[in-house]
């Protein structure tokens, strides 16, 4: 059986690192995905789905992401129940992301005009040579 998932989105808000009490990260985060219809106003809706991911995955991604931040999600669909303090059970679903990779150029990330920095590249790396690849070149 396979529960499998990837998303494309922005973060609603910057992620949110925590440590359990053994020391292991947990990042939390919401991922705006936009539909591929309109609704009957002709307007375009967007789902809001949560998503954790764990150990230095997290760390990471906490590192060089922001609010706004274009992000890609591989992961899987994680469901979940607890009673809260009334007394209720309150189910979650999210996706639990495996893999997650940065979907815009340091240059057209708004977090870089309020100072943030996107990660540098090591001269060393021998993916250093690559040509940066713009969004009107892609086909889709």
């Amino acid at each position: 059986m396979i529960s499998r998932t990837i998303l494309v989105g922005r973060l609603t808000n910057d992620p949110e690192l925590k440590y359990t009490g053994s020391g292991v990260a947990v990042a939390t985060f919401t991922v705006a995905v936009n539909r591929q219809f309109t609704n009957s106003q002709g307007e375009r809706e967007a789902d809001f789905i949560r998503c954790q991911m764990w150990r230095k995955a997290a760390e990471n991604f906490c590192k060089f992401t922001r609010k706004g931040s274009l992000i890609g999600i591989d992961g899987r669909i994680q469901t979940r129940s607890y009673d809260n303090q009334q007394g209720t059970r309150v189910f979650v679903t999210e996706v639990v992301a495996e893999n997650f990779s940065l979907l815009e150029s340091k240059n057209s990330n708004q977090n870089n005009q309020n100072g943030q920095s996107a990660p540098s590249r090591n001269p060393n790396d021998p993916f250093n040579s690559m040509p940066d690849i713009k969004d009107d070149d892609l086909p889709f």
